[in-house]
């Protein structure tokens, strides 16, 4: 048998594992009756909660492993590891977990078999079969993850008469257009613009940062409100946009700077204003849209400003302020949203850099618990969506036309046109899979810094309790609600998804 063959079956088996097909043992008293859904009132002892696990070097994905009772109350001992859930205490409401859809990703897309193809739209969107993303980011033109840069308009069009997303045509659209299908035709889409073409900017240039020219603000206000016309006029709904990706990084790839008062300035006087002449004013415009480090700084300087504020839905950020120490700075997230509690927080742009395949083959677990650690705290500090960069590339980390070459939870070989599933992919569908839109976080604590922890109610009333563990040991760990309580188990560098219905 081939080798690339045997790859291929083994990463089918997996899906199939990770989609409900694995059957491990049940605990004892697995035939009590299931919890009555005409009851009025929800009654934790009558209900049996199924219990999900991915977990490194394993054949565990995603896989149902154990069914739990929950049972008379135990006081954990101060020794001992619980998890307490109080579903009275709720707090954000949960808009989706998804990715960008870039022209990478895109043009990857069409590089796998048509088998494949099928199987990665199932395993991302099918809320059945797959982990049922419900969120997107698309861009405006070209980033990184573009094989080249281009722009929508002629060069010097300041009148933006030749603005066509023709290109766009090729691969991203009808990539789109599929997502969107495969997620049972509604998926919550936002787009991110890197750069305003050259002739716009100070540097005349789209790499290399550069500020966009103050004679150019209503030009450029325009082309957003183009661009969204045009998508949705091809039947790909726009939910809502970032002002600029990362407007405080000088990149060797599409980029553009704006201080915290010039985005500002450029919200109220002319991006604000001009979607809402178009009959745009219902999209949802973020802010920042970069790290966490200075979020609180450069969110408080927007909204502090009534005028600006009152266009802005919310905060965009993303992780990659770990460079400095290691560690990312969740507490920003918190204290931003104590001080804004009517705007939103959205998670808007992460990955794993600097693409290694031996890393995946050695499956570090570090790649999918950056996922899994981020998810928990972020939702924990009020945000309200979360999404990753790159749904797919290829097997070199790219297409990049720079060469910033990165890690995806999926990686399609443009020879061979397989499909590798990461650990990483798993992780994040032990959050997407089982919150659902319109969920609202519930109050979970840990007593221990061994299991971080977080906790949804869905609109049916089903609960979900997410758990990971970092460490190297197997962990005994309990779970508490409503007085009742269950035990449970938790190997090593692993993650579970408790979901009593």
């Amino acid at each position: 048998m081939k080798e690339s063959f045997k790859k291929q079956v083994l990463y089918l088996c997996v899906l199939f594992l990770s989609f409900g097909f694995y059957q491990c043992k049940e605990s004892k008293n697995n035939n009590q009756k299931e919890f009555n859904k005409e009851q009025v009132s929800f009654d934790i002892t009558r209900t049996q909660a199924k219990v999900y696990t991915t977990a490194h070097n394993s054949k565990l994905k995603l896989a149902l492993t154990d069914t739990i009772l929950f049972l008379d109350f135990k006081q954990p001992l101060e020794t001992e590891i619980d998890i307490v859930v109080d579903p009275k205490n709720e707090f954000q409401e949960f808009v989706g977990i998804g990715a960008a859809l870039t022209d990478a990703s895109a043009e990857t897309f069409y590089k796998l078999t048509k088998e494949n193809q099928q199987l990665f739209l199932e395993a991302y969107f099918d809320i059945e079969k797959g982990i049922g993303y419900s969120l997107a980011r698309t861009i405006i033109h070209s980033c990184d993850f573009s094989s080249g840069s281009y722009t929508y308009i002629e060069e010097g069009d300041k009148e933006l008469k030749t603005f066509s997303i023709a290109h766009d045509k090729k691969y991203r659209i009808p990539f789109t257009k599929k997502a969107i299908k495969a997620a049972g035709g509604n998926l919550t889409m936002y787009a991110s613009p890197w750069s305003p073409p050259a002739f716009m900017k100070t540097n005349n240039n789209m790499l290399r940062g550069g500020k966009l020219k103050e004679e150019f603000y209503q030009p450029w206000a325009n082309y957003y409100a183009k661009f969204i016309k045009a998508y949705e006029k091809e039947g790909i709904p726009i939910w809502g946009l970032s002002i600029q990706n990362e407007p405080m990084a000088v990149q060797r790839w599409e980029s553009c700077i704006y201080t915290a008062e010039e985005e500002r300035d450029f919200l109220k006087n002319y991006l604000g204003p001009t979607l809402k002449n178009e009959g745009l004013g219902d999209k949802k415009i973020i802010v920042w849209d970069h790290n966490r480090d200075l979020l609180y700084q450069r969110a408080s300087t927007i909204l502090n400003d009534p005028e600006a504020a009152k266009y802005v839905w919310g905060t965009g950020f993303h992780w990659y302020e770990d460079w400095k120490d290691d560690n990312p700075m969740f507490d920003n997230v918190a204290r931003l949203n104590e001080a804004y509690p009517d705007k939103k927080l959205i998670f808007t742009e992460g990955c794993n850099e600097g693409y290694d395949v031996k890393r995946l083959e050695n499956e570090d677990p570090k790649l999918a618990e950056r996922y899994g650690k981020s998810m928990i705290k972020d939702f924990n500090n009020g945000t309200v969506a979360w999404t990753d960069w790159n749904i797919l590339l290829d097997e070199t980390g790219g297409p990049n036309h720079v060469g910033n070459l990165c890690f995806s939870p999926v990686h399609g070989n443009s020879q061979t046109g397989e499909l590798n599933f990461t650990n990483s992919f798993y992780y994040i569908g032990h959050f997407s899979k089982f919150i659902r839109p319109g969920a609202k976080r519930i109050s979970s604590v840990t007593s221990s810094n061994s299991i971080i922890s977080t906790a949804f109610k869905n609109k049916n009333n089903s609960i979900v309790i997410i758990a990971m563990n970092t460490s190297n040991k197997t962990l005994d760990y309990s779970i508490t609600i409503d007085l009742k309580t269950s035990i449970l188990k938790i190997l090593p560098h692993s993650i579970q998804t408790t979901v009593i219905n």
